[in-house]
């Protein structure tokens, strides 16, 4: 029965436990929050060597890194299955479970976690441990308190010590998620309800921190950073939480109390309850657990439940898992037989068929895998291959196709050259979601597991250290992918901040931007607040209380800058400075400041301050509104002619014909049509008068030269609430709808009035010329000016010129035509413009034949 195993009994395995006599067996056990890490972590640094082993490659590293900060990088070494840090000269050894070299002569051997020996999956390895791992003067094993019994049995002249919890864990009750106090952790059972969780506390709690098995240790590193740092409040975790991780957590709420353990779904265990309950509270501050309320599922503790974990009394382990460590390669069934070889111990139980074991006896069916089989070397070759951990979860079936491929190649020695480079290569991508990232992770731990084994891949240290750069590369990415997807920074400043009192919150304004502890709430547009539109409904009312709260202070001050800046001219009209006139308002970045209000002068409107100056104090108010009026004066300076009109129409000798003529003028921003103007009842003082306030009488029109510049129209419009004129062009097409001022329209063009009176003033002196008889007409001014034969044609006939159309000569006459002549009679001034003339006849078409001619002829 024993006849390769020296041990005294089945179920000790094959190498005993190392006794010289002076070995110092103690187990130190108690609940979480004892201390018992640090402990261990002074031993081992007190002595010569050493070497602990961990469940968790992550609690190898947080080791690492503090006993390096004691004992130098040079002198300790990092051992996982998918890292190797191992300095030549090391003393001091970090390990995972698993990766233990069980050979190695050490003074110290440390052991935690020690109850997992009673884990389905990997209790084997803990139980081996635990019976043969060995320090030449002490070993320390670390654990619950319910491994008691079954440590004093296995393992004769151990030590016992008991560690008290420095804090107390009390229960309290079920809460509402949006009732869970802030320093919380929010434990799930499966990865859909972590994410759903995560959302909501990102809703309604500025987001949280998500830690999960699945996750890479790099990325679960930087996720409890991202809580601890303070950045989130909340923490969201599968039962991974329970396992070592010493987090700043206050409360430890359950979304359920069953999982799925590999075999059914089950309720969790008291002793499983308390060890992620007893994350809650560190050191001496106390911690309290509880369910979440409101969700559809079981988590409801008894009675029972609750006093066990409060008072830490849990039913003692009663048997421990147990495989054979020293299987002998004699034979395949030889290796598989020792394998599932039960323990002669009652105190151990046969391990659950490991994933390891599955994959061996799924490949000994393959005859092209067994035919490779040919020596004990080769056969624990393929036995170290099966011994591949699944990291991607996808069961033995999937696992064993993998390792079948990768066994083709290692059963002739090293994998290709080109084998591992292009796998690493082709995981190096950083694109996706969180379930592809979650996917390449845990793809490239397998080649990074690969690439520690000197005999299986070539360029070993160059080959891992490119699988832990990916891997690293990936963890960054899916941890930037967390946070973008459960954490909104702006709402966790708040919520953490102050809660629903935003009124104390720091703020201060960068540019336009307002800033709450540097996360950006919103913009200031001239003097009114705008929340960023990727706001969330829920957050806009706690962004504008905080904002409401600071901003008078902040707007008073930019009302002092402006203030300065518009009386120092540094703001002048018509510079591209923010602050403009527009609509019948000014406006400065887009912003309406005051709105222009008529009064009984129309070209001195009074300012009503905007609605948004209203939180401005009254002295800061009063001096930018008064600033603000200085600036509308200069913006109103074009429109000089038009104020010595108005000023005019007020002198009492102006007389009522002249007054009602200049207020028109006025009104309609400096052109009047000359027909019903009443210019023809003024005496020859009150015309002069006129002439010397700029205002020039034409045939058609009356109107102000000056105010026909770009500058003077533009101002008009600004001041009337119409679009900004850039320019006054000669000749543009005439609108469909509506009528331009200083512009008159003729057909399809409109020429600019002071064009249109230019060129009636030349025919009026053909006319004079001609001493009223028929005259010629030189067409050629208005086509350089644009203007077709026809809108000429009809300009002249607004202003009372007729054609004369020659007679036609005889079929039997050759020659040139004769040419159009005119007269004139003073017009009617009709209002509304001639239809034009039809296209086959009538003298208007003739005259528009005539004059094209004309115009091809010279």
């Amino acid at each position: 029965m024993a006849k390769h195993s020296p041990a005294p009994f089945r179920g000790l395995g094959t190498s005993p436990a190392r006794d010289t006599g002076q070995s110092r067996v103690k187990a130190v056990l108690g609940p979480t929050n004892t201390g018992k890490t640090h402990l261990a972590i002074e031993r081992l640094c007190a002595h010569s060597s050493g070497m602990m082993g961990f469940p968790l490659r992550l609690l190898a590293r947080e080791v690492y890194e503090k006993v390096v900060a004691i004992k130098g990088p040079e002198q300790v070494a990092l051992i996982t299955g998918e890292e190797r840090i191992e300095p030549k000269n090391a003393r001091w050894l970090l390990c995972t479970m698993e990766a233990m070299p069980m050979g190695r002569d050490v003074a110290f051997v440390g052991l935690d976690e020690i109850q997992l020996c009673a884990d389905r999956e990997r209790g084997h390895i803990f139980t081996d441990r635990l019976l043969h791992a060995r320090g030449r003067e002490e070993t320390m094993f670390l654990g619950a308190a319910t491994m008691e019994p079954l440590i004093k049995a296995l393992v004769p002249g151990v030590e016992i010590v008991s560690r008290p919890r420095f804090s107390t864990l009390s229960y309290a009750g079920a809460k509402k998620l949006s009732r869970i106090p802030p320093r919380s952790a929010i434990v799930a059972f499966s990865a859909e309800q972590v994410y759903a969780v995560a959302e909501m506390l990102r809703r309604f709690r500025g987001g949280a921190a998500v830690v999960m098995g699945a996750l890479s240790p790099e990325t679960r590193n930087r996720q409890v950073a991202l809580y601890q740092a303070g950045e989130v409040d909340y923490l969201v975790a599968t039962d991974a939480i329970g396992m070592g991780l010493n987090l700043d957590i206050t409360h430890v709420a359950f979304a359920g109390l069953s999982k799925f353990d590999g075999v059914r779904q089950r309720r969790l265990t008291p002793a499983e309850m308390a060890q992620i309950a007893g994350r809650a509270g560190r050191h001496q501050r106390d911690g309290t657990f509880g369910t979440l309320a409101g969700g559809a599922h079981e988590a409801e503790f008894a009675d029972e439940e609750i006093y066990a974990i409060e008072e830490h009394r849990f039913p003692p382990i009663t048997r421990l898992f147990w495989r054979e460590a020293g299987p002998r390669f004699d034979s395949l069934a030889t290796l598989i037989a020792d394998l599932e070889e039960p323990p002669e111990r009652v105190e151990l139980i046969p391990a659950p068929q490991a994933i390891d074991l599955a994959v061996l006896k799924r490949l000994s069916e393959d005859s092209a895998v067994t035919d490779t089989l040919t020596s004990p070397g080769m056969l624990r070759r393929f036995w170290d291959v099966c011994r591949l951990p699944d990291f991607r979860q996808q069961g033995a079936e999937t696992h064993a196709r993998f390792v079948e491929r990768l066994w083709q190649e290692l059963a002739h020695g090293p994998l290709a050259s080109d084998h591992a480079p292009r796998a690493i290569a082709q995981l190096d991508n950083t694109s996706g979601d969180i379930d592809t990232l979650q996917g390449r992770i845990a793809a490239i731990r397998s080649w990074a597991y690969i690439c520690q084994r000197r005999d299986w891949v070539l360029a070993q240290e160059e080959m891992a250290e490119r699988a832990r750069a990916v891997e690293a590369r990936l963890s960054d990415a899916l941890h930037g992918r967390l946070t973008e997807r459960f954490v909104n920074r702006r709402t966790a400043v708040l919520m953490r901040k102050l809660g629903p009192d935003a009124g104390l919150l720091p703020v201060r304004l960068e540019d336009d931007t307002v800033l709450v502890e540097e996360e950006a709430i919103g913009t200031l547009a001239g003097f009114r607040f705008h929340v960023d539109p990727s706001t969330r409904l829920a957050d806009r009312k706690l962004l504008l209380a905080a904002a409401e709260k600071h901003l008078p202070a902040l707007i008073a001050a930019r009302a002092r800058d402006l203030t300065t800046k518009i009386t120092a001219g540094k703001i002048t009209a018509g510079e591209n400075t923010g602050l403009t006139l527009e609509s019948g308002a000014i406006l400065w970045e887009g912003e309406a400041l005051a709105k222009l209000v008529a009064t009984r002068r129309l070209l001195a409107p009074h300012l009503t301050p905007s609605v948004l100056l209203d939180p401005m104090p009254s002295a800061e108010r009063n001096g930018l509104i008064a600033a603000l009026q200085g600036w509308l004066g200069e913006c109103l300076k074009p429109l000089a002619p038009l104020a010595r009109l108005e000023a005019a129409s007020l002198e009492a000798q102006a007389g009522p014909e002249l007054r009602a003529l200049l207020i028109r003028l006025v009104e309609s921003g400096g052109m009047v049509p000359r027909a019903g103007s009443g210019i023809e009842r003024l005496d020859k003082a009150q015309r002069e008068r006129l002439r010397h306030l700029g205002v020039k009488a034409g045939a058609l029109d009356l109107f102000v030269p000056s105010m026909l510049k770009a500058s003077a129209q533009s101002a008009w419009a600004a001041l009337h609430g119409r679009a900004k004129i850039e320019s006054m062009p000669v000749l543009i097409p005439a609108p469909r709808k509506g009528v331009l001022p200083f512009y008159r329209l003729l057909g399809a063009q409109a020429l600019r009035i002071d064009r249109a009176e230019a060129l009636l003033r030349e025919a009026h002196g053909r006319r004079v010329a001609a001493r009223n008889r028929p005259f010629m007409l030189d067409p050629a001014p208005a086509l350089r000016m644009g203007l077709s034969t026809r809108a000429y044609a009809h300009l002249l006939r607004l202003a009372g010129f007729r054609a004369i159309m020659p007679r036609m000569l005889g079929e039997t006459v050759s020659g040139p035509p004769a040419p159009v002549v005119w007269r004139w009679q003073p017009p009617r001034f009709e209002t509304a413009a001639s239809p034009e003339p039809a296209p086959n006849g009538g003298a208007f078409a003739a005259l528009h034949q005539l004059m094209a001619r004309q115009l091809v002829a010279g």
